[in-house]
């Protein structure tokens, strides 16, 4: 089992042991109520599809977390849809201790004609992250792998009785390593608290059940003790779901990655 304090890029390792199969091996403390962080568990899906056809980047990852993922070893199996002249399509299947507990669909795509390029979304207008301290996230009040991030935000708290559920801010790994690819920006974006917490004025359990996830950008460039910008917001609630929409930009203003989840406000 790996050090808790390891690199982030080494806890994302799978080990190949056969045709689209890869072992796999989570650390411990790095808890998120009954499982472990689900952006362990989505980097570990990237990492093994990547592995599929290394020379076509990830362009979505659909994935359902189905049960809580625990510290110890676990199995990533693949299997292909289709494999195009462009784009594979591939499925993988994450188990552990005799059951599925997730599974995502990867689309894989080689480079296209690049004449239409561009981003509609304005980068957000956050505080300069050296301006702010950095949060203490552990419990009670946060889940245990809290602290081995670097939270800073000047806006909304969570559990401060805020008028909107969102969330902005900066957001980095305490130890990265030396990877900073697909895999990492799932991570990472995945570690925010949910929006809705803005809202609460005590703790309460919530689950990611399914994620959705495209990697936009690289970090060819970026200062790699500088943090990612972090900004989501939730865009309903219904029934005890909440759809949240997340964004991943680099300090220079790059967006890297675009997540959308779907999280389960369970009591």
């Amino acid at each position: 089992m790996p050090e808790p304090t390891a690199p982030l890029d080494e806890l994302l390792s799978v080990h190949p042991r056969g045709p689209g199969r890869y072992d796999v091996d989570f650390p411990d403390d790095w808890h998120q109520g009954r499982g472990l962080f689900g952006g362990l568990v989505a980097g570990v899906l990237v990492r093994a599809l990547e592995h599929h056809r290394p020379e076509r980047a990830l362009r979505s990852l659909t994935a359902e977390l189905c049960g809580p993922v625990q510290p110890g070893p676990a199995t990533v199996t693949l299997e292909v849809l289709r494999d195009g002249n462009a784009v594979s399509t591939v499925t993988a299947r994450l188990e552990q201790g005799g059951g599925v507990q997730a599974h995502a669909v990867g689309v894989l795509g080689s480079a296209r004609a690049p004449e239409r390029d561009g981003v509609h979304l304005d980068a957000p207008k956050l505080t300069d992250w050296r301006a702010l301290e950095s949060l203490p996230i552990s419990p009670p009040m946060g889940p245990r792998f809290g602290r081995y991030w670097d939270f800073r935000t000047d806006a909304a708290l969570p559990f401060s009785d805020a008028p909107r559920p969102a969330a902005t801010g900066w957001i980095r790994p305490k130890t990265p390593g030396v990877r900073r690819d697909a895999p990492f920006l799932a991570a990472c974006i995945d570690a925010w608290w949910p929006g809705t917490y803005a809202q609460e004025t005590a703790p309460r359990p919530m689950a990611t059940i399914a994620f959705t996830f495209q990697p936009l950008g690289d970090c060819e460039g970026l200062d790699p003790a500088a943090p990612f910008a972090y900004r989501a917001r939730v865009a309903v609630v219904r029934q005890g779901y909440a759809v949240e929409l997340r964004e991943l930009w680099g300090e220079d203003g790059r967006l890297l990655a675009l997540n959308q989840q779907t999280i389960c406000l369970i009591k």
